[in-house]
């Protein structure tokens, strides 16, 4: 979780926010929503719309597209995004993605989701997001990534995708990111991917992963640094 704290330099929060934003987390529960409701809420400068723990989708570009381009499946690829928040990485893949993709990103917060629509849809002063595919869709949802029964589906993507969701979700304590985990397994298309970003060193997180996901294949590839931090893409996907 180091790098939560440290890219909270990102222009997306004015100084005295972050102050107040490093406070929060420092003495709060990352698995509890009004804590991410009073993020997604706080001030933005200049002409930055969205917030990215981590990295964004200008960084992950170069390892999800050859992912999606060796997918076996019908156009589009349906991807999800768990615990979206007001990333770019949904709407990276929207707007940026040659290949066209179904994306759905879903959040607990209905701040985030409201922000993220209002994005979509060339509101606060925004240019409406555009495909760079023709067929490729968007779209946002409140839900609960620890039962995504309402929105998903069992075996209805190829992709999923969740940027730092597992971090905060362990925070509340491994069952709830178990339970998380198990969620996105069961969402997943048979020859689907499972893909988790996260700074945490892989002798913690790959030890949880294989006791949660038996039955699966659990691989990981370093990626970056970015901004002086390595992370880690943890992919999780059927044995055959």
């Amino acid at each position: 979780m180091a790098a939560l704290r440290a890219t909270l330099h990102v222009a997306t929060l004015a100084a005295g926010a972050r102050r107040a934003l490093l406070g929060s987390l420092a003495g709060n529960c990352l698995a509890h929503r009004r804590l991410w409701d009073k993020l997604h809420s706080g001030p933005r400068v200049g002409s930055v719309p969205t917030f990215d723990w981590f990295f964004g989708y200008e960084e992950a570009q170069g390892f999800l597209l050859p992912l999606l381009q060796e997918a076996r499946a019908a156009y589009p690829l349906r991807v999800l995004d768990v615990g979206c928040g007001t990333s770019s990485l949904c709407t990276g893949l929207y707007t940026k993605c040659p290949i066209p993709v179904d994306v759905l990103g879903v959040d607990f917060s209905p701040v985030a989701v409201a922000h993220m629509n209002s994005l979509l849809e060339g509101g606060q002063d925004q240019i409406p997001l555009y495909p760079g595919h023709p067929a490729s869709r968007l779209q946002f949802i409140q839900a609960d990534a620890q039962n995504l029964e309402p929105v998903a589906p069992s075996g209805s993507f190829q992709l999923v995708l969740d940027k730092g969701t597992w971090d905060a979700v362990a925070r509340g304590g491994l069952p709830g990111a178990y339970q998380l985990l198990s969620e996105c397994l069961r969402v997943l298309s048979p020859r689907g991917t499972l893909i988790q970003f996260s700074d945490e060193d892989p002798d913690v997180r790959l030890p949880c992963l294989e006791q949660g996901s038996q039955g699966w294949t659990v691989t990981v590839q370093e990626l970056g640094p970015f901004r002086g931090i390595p992370y880690f893409a943890y992919l999780v996907q059927i044995s055959h």
